[in-house]
């Protein structure tokens, strides 16, 4: 036999094999359909009417976490309850069904035990396979009572026998609205995540859907053909942010308090830790009008996120450091700004100012905010280089995003001279601040990197996820090879920012407790094709304490209202948001505050009566010298020793000598009721019992009060 037939025939041998196989299959299934009997009943008509289709069975999403471990974000189940009444017995449901009547009536008490009993034999008799039981979903504890019942008990010898829980996952955030754009929303329909850290996460928090076979009930109810492994949903991890509770509150409340002083249309508080780039803070607030001509802020968009503005004066940090960079200028450097106003080309050029500043030097036209004397120092420069002004925007990180790990970032909008639109007068603008679209949270980073010493790091608002307690992944901060300037042009910086503050256009935000830098911004709103007199977007952007940095602060209010316009400007606007924050933050953290010297000159005496471990400590810490030589209650006598006082179980014990809060808890321990005589601050000088007297015959005492 040749190699080929030998090879046919043992094809056609495998061929049969499969045939046998396949007939085999199919005549089991036939089998098993129409002739085998389970529970009183063949297979084909337990299948009459039931509809099996694959159905997905959501996880549930993972929890989100402020830095301190406080739940900011989780979900919360709640369970749709029914029974299908054709699952159970005979005997079984006629056993069980009134008392599954008295316990619905008992729980939810919208019908009579007789009535829920009713409903299910009706549903029975007339083939219903789901009865709602109750008009809304119960909770997870609810379910775990209701578990204990008839129909929905499980054990080793009995499963439920046709009760139904269809679990819902709702969204909960415990702190209410705050930060609500931060941490995001969900799609009420897919269940993902729309906006913030519930969209840039999604993956992460989604955990992994089951998918399996359902039987579709009557209302569309759908219930698990199977309850193994496969159809149980793997929970979403958890993200662990660099927010602060704490810190959100201080920056939203603060934020609203000034928005509504000033009737604004919108506005956003950062705060970012310095050397980390954490973000510590995120608030964003948006009035909607009431039908009263109120107003109420909501969170509704990210405005630190994705606000696109002209920054305005705050801006002129990056004219002013580019030229120190270049050693175009010195502070020292004069500047003759005239009566504040100055034509230049087709544009006219206005100082805040009425009648201008006259001559100042380059320190004082930042200090100032002067816009003719940024033009003046801009134009005796870079001018006739705008290339290389637009290199140092690359080098200070202004061009691109952050690359912050959420979703929604605005891409930065700044012209050159190859872009469209680059006109003879568009430098002159971006000197201090126009003609150019960047988010809050991009020029927050810029002077977060100043304060660091040069050091740029990228903003961070997600610190770990984890699943189930367990590391998954950790994000470190990102620092930047290259620092954005030299290190005398950063001190040259910082000394320009404090300058703003001491003397300056944010004078009325010092503090007599920390030093704070930065610098205000007023921009001009842009609307109908011209800019719009008192129509601004007023900001501050600063960090503190200014001589060791710990916090980089944005405040911003766009639109605010005021009869007088001059009180628009954002060191009257912005500037005390900024501080109102920095105020809470400064009291908060005790770790900014220098520690207390021990004063022994005021220290006072140690006390003469108490209880011993309490003397002790008192003692040490307070360096007073001369401790209870004996432990428990103590006091002194009149030659200065200490002694023990006895409080032998079942005498009236000595609390002569003792305060007040040291004495109640040494007789109300032992059922003793106290009367009190005098003030209740001083020692007692005098009780009613004799110490060491019997307790049954004296249940109660006088205390006698210096």
């Amino acid at each position: 036999m040749s190699i080929k037939q030998d090879f046919l025939k043992r094809a056609t041998y495998l061929y049969l094999g499969l045939v046998v196989v396949a007939v085999a299959i199919i005549a089991k299934l036939v089998y098993v359909q129409y002739f085998q009997v389970y529970d009183g009943k063949h297979w084909i008509e337990r299948l009459e009417g039931v509809k099996i289709r694959r159905d997905t069975l959501r996880a549930m999403r993972g929890n989100i976490y402020a830095v301190d471990g406080s739940l900011m974000a989780t979900s919360i189940p709640t369970y749709e309850v029914g029974l299908d009444p054709t699952i159970a017995d005979s005997a079984y449901f006629a056993q069980k069904v009134d008392s599954l009547g008295r316990l619905l009536s008992k729980i939810f008490g919208d019908h009579s035990p007789a009535e829920y009993a009713d409903m299910a034999r009706d549903a029975r008799e007339h083939g219903r396979q789901f009865l709602p039981l109750y008009s809304r979903r119960v909770t997870y504890a609810e379910r775990q009572y209701m578990r204990q019942w008839p129909f929905f008990r499980r054990s080793a010898k009995i499963s439920a026998r046709g009760g139904v829980f269809r679990p819902y996952y709702e969204r909960y955030h415990p702190f209410g609205e705050m930060a609500k754009r931060t941490l995001g929303d969900l799609d009420a329909k897919t269940g993902k995540g729309l906006m913030g850290l519930e969209a840039s996460f999604q993956k992460n928090l989604a955990g992994k859907n089951a998918v399996g076979l359902v039987e579709v009930l009557s209302n569309g109810v759908k219930k698990p053909v199977d309850d193994g492994p496969d159809m149980r949903p793997e929970t979403g991890m958890d993200l662990y942010t660099t927010l602060d509770v704490n810190y959100q509150d201080m920056a939203e409340s603060s934020l609203r308090q000034y928005m509504e002083k000033f009737q604004a249309d919108k506005g956003t508080v950062i705060v970012m830790e310095v050397q980390t780039g954490e973000i510590r803070a995120m608030a964003n607030l948006t009035r909607y009008p009431r039908s009263d001509g109120s107003g109420q802020y909501l969170e509704t968009f990210n405005h630190a996120l994705a606000g696109r503005t002209d920054p305005g004066s705050t801006f002129k940090l990056v004219s002013m450091m580019a030229l120190l960079e270049e050693k175009a200028i010195t502070p020292n450097k004069i500047v003759h700004t005239g009566n504040g106003r100055l034509r230049y080309r087709t544009i006219d050029i206005i100082d805040p100012k009425r009648g201008g500043y006259g001559t100042l030097t380059a320190q004082q036209v930042f200090e100032k905010s002067s816009n003719i004397g940024v033009h003046l120092l801009m134009q005796s420069y870079f001018y006739k280089r705008p290339d290389l002004y637009c290199q140092y925007l690359r080098r200070f990180h202004l061009t691109q995003p952050t690359g912050i790990h959420m979703k929604g970032e605005g891409v930065p909008f700044i012209r050159n001279p190859d872009s469209k639109g680059w006109s003879k007068t568009s430098l002159t603008f971006m000197s201090y601040g126009y003609e150019m679209l960047i988010t809050p949270l991009q020029m927050l980073t810029f002077y977060n990197a100043v304060a660091n010493d040069g050091r740029w790091v990228r903003p961070m608002i997600v610190k770990e996820i984890r699943q189930a307690g367990d590391l998954v992944e950790a994000f470190e901060p990102y620092v930047a090879p290259e620092p954005i300037a030299s290190k005398k042009t950063i001190q040259l910086a910082k000394r320009m920012l404090e300058g703003v503050v001491e003397r300056g256009t944010a004078r009325s935000i010092m503090s007599p407790y920390y030093k704070i830098a930065g610098k205000t911004g007023t921009a001009q709103k842009y609307m109908g094709g011209t800019f719009r007199e008192g129509f601004y977007y007023s900001s501050f952007i600063g960090y503190f304490p200014a001589d060791k940095p710990k916090y980089t602060i944005l405040a911003a209010i766009d639109n605010p209202r005021f009869s007088n316009i001059d009180s628009l400007y954002g060191g009257k606007v912005a500037a005390p948001v900024f501080r109102a924050v920095a105020d809470r933050i400064h009291a908060y953290d005790i770790r900014m505050h220098p520690p207390l010297r021990k004063n022994k000159a005021q220290a006072a005496p140690l006390p003469k009566a108490g209880y011993a471990e309490d003397l002790h400590l008192i003692s040490q810490e307070l360096e007073l010298g001369k401790e209870p030589s004996v432990e428990g209650w103590v006091r002194t006598t009149e030659n200065g020793n200490w002694q023990s006082l006895p409080t032998r179980e079942g005498k009236m014990p000595d609390v002569r000598g003792l305060p007040l809060r040291d004495a109640l808890p040494l007789l109300e321990n032992r059922g003793v009721r106290v009367a009190i005589r005098g003030s209740r601050r001083g020692r007692i000088s005098a009780q009613s019992v004799e110490p060491g007297s019997d307790l049954k015959s004296n249940r109660g005492i006088v205390l006698t009060l210096e």
